[in-house]
Order: structure tokens, then C-alpha cells, then sequence
């Protein structure tokens, strides 16, 4: 840790003046950022006054080609802030209104509390606040690929259980930006994919922004999502010709490049520069502060921080006494980081292809400092090393996942009483069914969340054929008649794991088993 606080301060660059960028302490922060966190590639821009004063992009995309400004990345939850200004210019033209029912829109729409799905309204399914629990269902959206379509997700909200009252706290939700897709949809009457680049894309000259299916081959210039392995870089989930129109869309699906997300922040930055595309009031919408939300010590102690609440895709909050709007996006080996600072017409984007969750915090503490106390702003390598230590104290303190390696694998012949077929309510089909493998556990409309069901210690777990190892879950078997739970075994398992939510049924036997074996 004081190699990186004394690499950091090495690298220090004369403070910056106020209102002013100081170009050459960002490449050396860049440096610094790649060095340390070895980021297979990185796209990153500064607008200032409605110009762009800085650009970096540079890397590997993934596919033998390197990164420049035309390269789409996958912008994963900033998504949402697109996704909620479709909305807006609905509203605007008085196709939607943000107090409407949703049910007003979409009739099939149900909640697991009938009053809540009677009374959810438009403006709810952008602020996290519908008592659903952290993630829920997102298993439905994630791992990529799967079949879930976003009827399955409407009509599975049904079955999700509410972990607190409706409207009562905040819990972060991508399934009800399904619903809001949709809701853009039908108040559109076109596809959200086609409203999407006729009223946000094309108005705003967002040339390369992909959304809905789209070739691969054909656009070009595409980076790949890379995981860190054995000390390299390795490409995750690359794409195939075909990028398919995803279920997730209007949560997370959204591709666009450094040169696109770069319009897309001096449009919000400056509205004469498309005066006919959204007016002040929706404007003002997007950005007011509708749920508040826990302000945790860092950023106090960071910022200076004093609010922080979510706006309509966007978290509002101050910085050293400016006011700040931004959002994160996050996918597996993807990461990207938008920040504006609308008084001073000032704006950060950053795009990496890679793990790089210490890295976007740090680089983007140090660019915005820059501009709201540049006295205090400190290079990347401090923030960095803040971060790690942070980390460090986590891992020494807090709860562990198990060790695994003792595990061994379950004969054909084991929990016989609960092989079988099974039914989630909201997941749907499963098996848990003996093969010339070994015994196997399989989501039938998620073909990654496939495992081999192994024993350890008396209990059971799911090795998955090709997730991460933070993802594996306990299988817990019920006394008759035959149930099956999931429980994650990280304790630092990435949110989407939602095995919590799950409660499976048996429905019938394995195929060709001749019933259970007792």
C-alpha cells in the first residue's frame, strides 16, 4: 500500500487551476491506472463549456484490433439514464404521464402485493423503490445468454416477495427498467429499440449507439469484455456476429462509443445545442432528487458530501459544494462511469473493457477534484491506494466464503429422494438429474446456470460449468415433500446472484428414471 501512496505522490502534478483541466495529470493518472490495475483498454473523455478538452483511447479491444474513439463498449446501468429520457420525451408529448398506472400501459403488469401493482406508477420503475429486495430476479437478465423474455420478467415480478413496504427505502432493481422499456413501448406503439434511436440516438447524432439486434460483423469496432486470469487478461463472453436483442435492453444493453457518450453529455450539459429535443421541465425531472439514499463515509469523507439520492436514471448528490449527477455501469469484464457537474457545464466519461472497479472510482475522484477543489485534489495512485486499503480491511475482518477444495463430487445415487424435475415460480423449470457425470443440476431457460452437484462437509454444492468460482451456491435440500433452495456461499457474491429469491418444487421425475429412488 505505501508503494502506490509513494508511487502516487511521484507522480503528482502542479495543482490545477480551477475551471481548468490539466491534461497532462490525467495521462499521468492514466499511466498510473494502467500500470497498476493492468486494464486491457480504456476510453475516456472530458467536456468542459460544451467542448471536448480531453480524450484518451487506447488499448486492446479484444478481437486483434485497438481501441480508438469509434469503439462501442457495452455502457451496461448507464443505460438507465437513456432509457429514462426515451421516457421523458413521452411525457413531453403527452403519450405518457410519469403518475400513471402501469397497468395503464401494460394491463398484465402484477406485483406480488396486488395493491402495489394496481398503484405502481411510471415514475416508480426508475427510482428503486418498489420494497423488492437488492437485485431480485435478475437472474432472469443475467448470465448472458439465456431465454427469459420480458414477458417472463412481467410476468415473474408476480412471484418476487417484497422485502420491505412499497416506496419505504431504496433497494437497486434493474427488472423494473424492463418494465419501463416496455412501458416506452406501448406508449410509443414502436419497439423500445426503435424509439430509442428515433428519439434519443438520431436527434442527438449518437452515430454508433447499438441497442436491440444488431451485426457484430457489420458495425465493426466492437470491444470485448475481458476477466483477469492467471495474471492476463483473457476475453469473457465474447461477442458472436450477432448481437442479439436482449431482454435486459432497457436496464443494461445499451453499446455506444467514447466519441457518442461524449455528445450525450454536452446535449445534457448545454440544451441549446438541441433545443427541439427535451424541454427544461422534463429536464428537471430527470435530474431532481425523487428517493434518497444511504450516504456512506467515503463519500463524505471524498466529496464532502452532504445528500445523494436517485434521480430518473441518475444518482444526484453534491461534491465539495457543487452539484453532481452520475451513474455507474457494470457487467462482467465490462465497466463504465459517467459524472456531470451541471453548474460548471463539465463532464467525465470513462469506458473499460476490463475488472476495474478500484480503477474507475479512483480515476474518476481524481478527474472531478480537479474542478470542485482543486486545492484538495489528490492523483489517482491516493484514491487507489485508499480503495485497496479498504479491500484489505474487508477481507481481514468481515465474513469468508468457505474453501472449496475438499469438495468432491455426488454420485448418481445421491439425494435419490430429491432427484427430479422442479418448477421456481419466477425462474422456472429445473432438474436435478443423475448423467454419466455425475449428478446435475440445470435451469432449463439459462444454459449457464448449469452444474455438477458436489458434497463438502455434509453439504451440497453447485459447481457451475462456467461462471466464476465467487458465484457457487449452496443446494439445500428440504425435508418431504421434495423442495430445493439455493444460498450463495460468498458472502461477497455480486448481487445478481439472487439465489435467495429462489424456492424450487419438484414437479415430476428425471427423464427415463422411473421415479425416485428411496
Amino acid at each position: 500500500m505505501h508503494r502506490l501512496l509513494l508511487l502516487a505522490a511521484a507522480l503528482a502534478s502542479p495543482t490545477a487551476h480551477a475551471g481548468a483541466v490539466d491534461t497532462a495529470r490525467l495521462d499521468a493518472d492514466i499511466a498510473f491506472v494502467d500500470q497498476h490495475e493492468h486494464l486491457p483498454g480504456l476510453a475516456m473523455a472530458v467536456v468542459e463549456d460544451g467542448q471536448v478538452v480531453y480524450r484518451h483511447a487506447e488499448g486492446a479491444r479484444g478481437d486483434g484490433g485497438r481501441i480508438d474513439e469509434d469503439t462501442l463498449f457495452k455502457i451496461a446501468s448507464n443505460s438507465k439514464a437513456m432509457t429514462a429520457a426515451l421516457l421523458a420525451t413521452l411525457v413531453e408529448q403527452g403519450k405518457l404521464r410519469w403518475d400513471d398506472p402501469v397497468r395503464r400501459h401494460l394491463p398484465a403488469f402484477r406485483m406480488h402485493d396486488p395493491w402495489v401493482g394496481e398503484h405502481l406508477q411510471v415514475r416508480d420503475l426508475l427510482i428503486h423503490n418498489s420494497g423488492l429486495g437488492l437485485g431480485a430476479g435478475d437472474l432472469m437478465l443475467w448470465p448472458e445468454p439465456n431465454a427469459f423474455t420480458r414477458s417472463d420478467v412481467i410476468a415473474g415480478l408476480a412471484h418476487l416477495k417484497p422485502v420491505t413496504s412499497f416506496r419505504s427505502g431504496y433497494a437497486y432493481d434493474n427488472l423494473m427498467y424492463v418494465v419501463a422499456g416496455e412501458v416506452a413501448a406501448a406508449a410509443g406503439g414502436k419497439p423500445y429499440d426503435q424509439l430509442m434511436r428515433e428519439r434519443v440516438f438520431d436527434p442527438l447524432g449518437m452515430t454508433r449507439c447499438q441497442v436491440g439486434a444488431w451485426s457484430v460483423k457489420q458495425v465493426g469496432n466492437v470491444a470485448q469484455p475481458h476477466v483477469r486470469r492467471d495474471g492476463r487478461n483473457v476475453v469473457a463472453g465474447a461477442d458472436g456476429t450477432l448481437s442479439p436483442d436482449l431482454t435486459s435492453m432497457a436496464a443494461g444493453g445499451i453499446r455506444c462509443s467514447l466519441r457518442d457518450m461524449t455528445r450525450w453529455m454536452q446535449v445534457l450539459l448545454d440544451p441549446a445545442l438541441a433545443p427541439a429535443w427535451l424541454g427544461a421541465e422534463q429536464r428537471r425531472m430527470l435530474w431532481t432528487l425523487h428517493m434518497p439514499m444511504p450516504l456512506g463515509e467515503r463519500q463524505r469523507k471524498w466529496e464532502n458530501a452532504r445528500f445523494y439520492g436517485y434521480g430518473l436514471g441518475w444518482r444526484v448528490s453534491d461534491m465539495d459544494g457543487h452539484w453532481k449527477v452520475a451513474h455507474t455501469g457494470t457487467l462482467s469484464g465490462m465497466y463504465s462511469s459517467l459524472a456531470l457537474l451541471p453548474d460548471r457545464k463539465v463532464g467525465v466519461v470513462m469506458l473499460i473493457n476490463g475488472e476495474a472497479e478500484e480503477a474507475r472510482t479512483a480515476l474518476m475522484q481524481s478527474t472531478l477534484k480537479q474542478f470542485t477543489a482543486p486545492d484538495d485534489a489528490q492523483p489517482v495512485g491516493y484514491y487507489l491506494a485508499e480503495l485497496k486499503a479498504d479491500l484489505a480491511e474487508r477481507a481481514a475482518t468481515g465474513s469468508r466464503a468457505p474453501s472449496t477444495r475438499a469438495a468432491q463430487p455426488a454420485a448418481a445415487t445421491d439425494l435419490a429422494q430429491w432427484q427430479g424435475r422442479y418448477r421456481d415460480p419466477w425462474l422456472g423449470p429445473a432438474s436435478l438429474c443423475p448423467t454419466s457425470n455425475g449428478l446435475r443440476f440445470s435451469v432449463d431457460k439459462s444454459p449457464t446456470l448449469q452444474a455438477t452437484v458436489q458434497q463438502l462437509h455434509g453439504r451440497w454444492l453447485l459447481q457451475w460449468d462456467t461462471l466464476e468460482p465467487s458465484a457457487q451456491a449452496w443446494l439445500n435440500p428440504d425435508a418431504g415433500p421434495p423442495t430445493l433452495e439455493l444460498r450463495a456461499i460468498d458472502p461477497e457474491i455480486d448481487f445478481s446472484y439472487d439465489f435467495q429469491d429462489l424456492h424450487f418444487t419438484r414437479t415430476g421425475d428425471c427423464p427415463g428414471s422411473g421415479g425416485p429412488r428411496r
